[in-house]
């Protein structure tokens, strides 16, 4: 094994940079995906859940999409995810790829295999699976119970690890590795301390996409010695925060390039109030960091050929979302009334969600509508909404088994979509909404702030008091009873194009300048 810092990875990066090619725009024109000698190159994605095999949240699918527009573009891409439990049972049958390995983290033997989907289809992205029972076999992916597994920073070391041993498996060089989140952003860190001096890896390119800084992989100082990290990166530049490491901390220094998912949040990171203690970190990536709105499948979002609602419908023809809202009052049980609002919100029931605000109002259960909440997560939001609920069955409904048909009939049948959210890094309930013309009322953070028009195709607000939360609803609701109005702004919203061909082409064009800048 060889070791090293990033200082002089940075610094030789830096030299190259200064006579690189700028990119032009951020629309990828052109598709090739090309080494500097000309070789294409292959994308693989570490991700620590994937739809539809485990997610409990936007990155599993978020990731899904970009891999397949990247795949569909011509770009050879493959997807690494760990085989938990709930992968296991939805991946169908698989095989292994090569013999079994072993993995040697601070003088333990951890053994992995690689899988692979049995009939997997010959086109789109290849999926591969990390199998180590011991790490990965267990009820949820990264806790049970509302609490994380006591070993996380062993499991996601060693899914790092395992991911940069397998590379060469699935994939000839040359190679750009995508991490994603804190549980892969110790894979650029190995890569450039235990990996270095070893050509092939020497040649491969890393970017680090954050979806969620809120979530920083934070351990005591002592798991650098049990994840096999030299004590020596161990300060304020590269691993340490606030006497603990920080995973995502080390992915920031160590990887060639650092995304996040929407331009204000990149802003946000790189401030005290929105950095997550990470700003100066975020802020001292200067160039290297970028953000890119995260798009939505629209073939699936898409109200006109739908098959999971009840009644399709179009900008140009809207009498289906009006059979929608009564299926949808129908299947959760509230009163068939016509010209009352339905607000909806679809997102688990966290603080980060704006739980607060909705609650903090006693005001806004009052106004004449109907409210319909789906989905789940701390048991205080839960048994606030269920008891608010049963309060007033006819008019407030609360569905805390979340299913994606269900979320398809709410965005079909609602008329606004609540997202008052404390951050929101993108969003992708608010694209949804908009394509099924369910007018958003939502918080100006984030990729909500990048994707939502205030007026125009939602109302925005910017405090995060539960005041300024209740004028936009107030506002929203003047809105509605203007039956004009609302249509156009129905139409408006159902008119946004949110799908992934503009952000593939940015994260291609992210992925040119890392190849034309670090490639040796």
């Amino acid at each position: 094994m060889h070791s090293t810092t990033h200082l002089d990875h940075t610094s030789a990066l830096q030299e190259r940079e200064a006579d690189a090619p700028r990119t032009p725009s951020l629309t990828g024109q052109d598709s090739s995906l090309l080494s500097r000698d000309g070789r294409p190159v292959c994308v693989v994605h570490m991700v620590a859940e994937l739809a539809p095999f485990a997610r409990t949240g936007g990155l599993g699918e978020a990731v899904a999409s970009l891999a397949r527009y990247q795949s569909l573009g011509g770009i050879p891409t493959s997807l690494v995810m760990p085989l938990y439990r709930l992968a296991e049972q939805n991946a169908g049958r698989l095989e292994q790829v090569g013999d079994e390995f072993i993995v040697e983290i601070a003088g333990r033997r951890e053994t992995g295999r690689l899988l692979r989907q049995v009939g997997a289809p010959s086109t789109g992205p290849k999926v591969y699976f990390i199998d180590n029972p011991y790490y990965f076999d267990r009820p949820g992916l990264y806790g049970a119970d509302g609490a994380d597994y006591s070993d996380n920073a062993r499991r996601y070391a060693f899914f790092a690890r395992a991911g940069l041993h397998i590379l060469p498996r699935i994939c000839a060089a040359p190679v750009l590795l995508h991490a994603h989140d804190w549980h892969t952003a110790l894979a650029p860190v190995y890569l450039r301390t235990h990996y270095a001096g070893d050509p092939w890896y020497d040649a491969v390119s890393t970017v680090l996409t954050v979806h969620n800084a809120g979530y920083q992989g934070q351990f005591p100082a002592d798991t650098m010695a049990d994840l096999g990290l030299p004590w020596s990166l161990f300060n304020m530049h590269q691993l340490e925060w606030h006497g603990q490491m920080n995973a995502l901390k080390g992915g920031l220094v160590f990887a060639d390039a650092v995304t996040t998912v929407s331009p204000s949040h990149a802003f946000e990171l790189r401030t005290p109030a929105g950095g997550f203690g990470l700003n100066g970190a975020f802020s001292a990536l200067r160039d290297r960091f970028v953000g890119i709105t995260n798009g939505i499948d629209q073939d699936i979002w898409n109200p006109e050929t739908d098959s999971q609602i009840a009644y399709r419908f179009s900008r140009d023809d809207l009498r289906g979302k009006r059979r929608c809202r009564w299926a949808l009052q129908n299947a959760f049980g509230l009163q068939r009334r016509a010209g009352v609002p339905i607000f909806a919100m679809t997102a688990r029931l966290v603080s980060q969600k704006g739980l607060d605000l909705i609650l903090g109002d006693p005001g806004y259960f009052a106004l004449d509508a109907q409210f319909i909440f789906l989905g789940n997560g701390e048991p205080r939001y839960e048994a606030a909404l269920t008891e608010i609920a049963a309060r007033a069955p006819s008019r407030i409904a609360v569905e805390l088994d979340f299913t994606e048909q269900r979320e398809h009939w709410l965005l079909a049948g609602a008329d606004m979509c609540l997202m008052p959210s404390q951050y929101e890094p993108c969003g992708l309930t608010q694209m949804r909404a908009q394509r099924y013309g369910t007018i958003p009322v939502a918080r100006r953070v984030g990729g909500l702030a990048d994707t939502i028009e205030d007026g125009i195709t939602g109302f925005l607000f910017s405090d995060y008091t539960a005041s300024d939360f209740m004028a936009a609803a107030v506002r929203s609701l003047g809105q509605y009873t203007e039956r004009a109005g609302w249509r156009r702004m129905m139409r408006e919203a159902m008119t946004r194009d949110f799908g992934w061909g503009r952000s593939e082409g940015c994260y291609r064009a992210v992925y040119r300048r890392v190849l034309v800048v670090a490639s040796p």
